[in-house]
C-alpha cells in the first residue's frame, strides 16, 4: 500500500510529531502542501491530511490544496490534526471543511485522528500556553494505534473504523 502525508506543521511542530509516526508505521513520505502535485497523487493508494487546526479549521494551505485537487473515484484518505481543545463534536466540526473539500473530489476518508497540542497562540503566550507536552508519550501511543489500525483494516478489506477512540 504506497501511503502519503500532506502535512502543515508550524509553531511547536505538534503535528509533525503525530505524522512521524503515522510515517513510519505506513512506510509513508511526509510532504507539505507546496511541494505537492496534484495530478501526482494519483500513485498513491492512501493519502493522509493533517495540520494543527487553527479558527476551527486546518490551514489555510492544506484547504487550499484540497481545492486544487483533481476528481478522484475513491481514493482513500485519512483526515489529522493537534488543536487546543478537544471534544469529539469540536473534532467533528474542526474536520468538516477539509472532509467537505475531500468528499467532493471523490475522496472515501476512512478515518480522522486528532489529539490536543501544545498551544501558544494569541492571549495564551501572555500564560505559558496551554496543553503543555502535548502530544505526549500517550497521545504517540494512541497515533500508533491509530494508524495500525488503520492499517490492518484497509489490508483486510473489511475497513470499521471506530474514530471515537482516537478524539482526545
Amino acid at each position: 500500500m504506497k501511503s502519503l502525508l500532506i502535512l502543515f506543521s508550524y509553531h511547536h511542530k505538534n503535528t509533525e510529531k503525530i505524522a512521524n509516526v503515522f510515517a513510519k508505521v505506513l512506510d509513508a513520505q511526509i510532504k507539505t502542501p507546496q511541494q505537492i502535485n496534484p495530478e501526482a497523487l494519483q500513485e498513491y493508494n492512501l493519502i493522509g491530511f493533517g495540520s494543527g487546526i487553527y479558527g476551527a479549521k486546518h490551514h489555510e494551505d492544506l484547504l487550499d490544496l484540497a481545492d486544487k485537487l483533481p476528481q478522484v473515484t475513491n481514493k482513500k484518505a485519512f483526515i489529522f490534526s493537534t488543536s487546543a481543545l478537544m471534544g469529539k463534536d469540536k473534532v467533528a466540526k474542526d474536520h468538516a471543511l477539509l472532509r467537505e473539500k475531500l468528499l467532493s473530489k471523490g475522496y472515501k476518508i476512512v478515518d480522522e485522528f486528532a489529539c490536543k497540542g501544545f498551544n501558544t497562540n494569541s492571549f495564551m503566550k501572555y500564560f505559558g500556553g496551554m496543553n503543555k507536552g502535548r502530544p505526549n508519550a500517550e497521545d504517540l501511543r494512541l497515533a500508533e494505534e491509530f494508524v495500525q489500525n488503520l492499517k490492518s483494516n484497509l489490508q483486510k478489506n473489511s475497513f470499521n473504523p471506530n474514530k471515537e477512540d482516537f478524539l482526545l
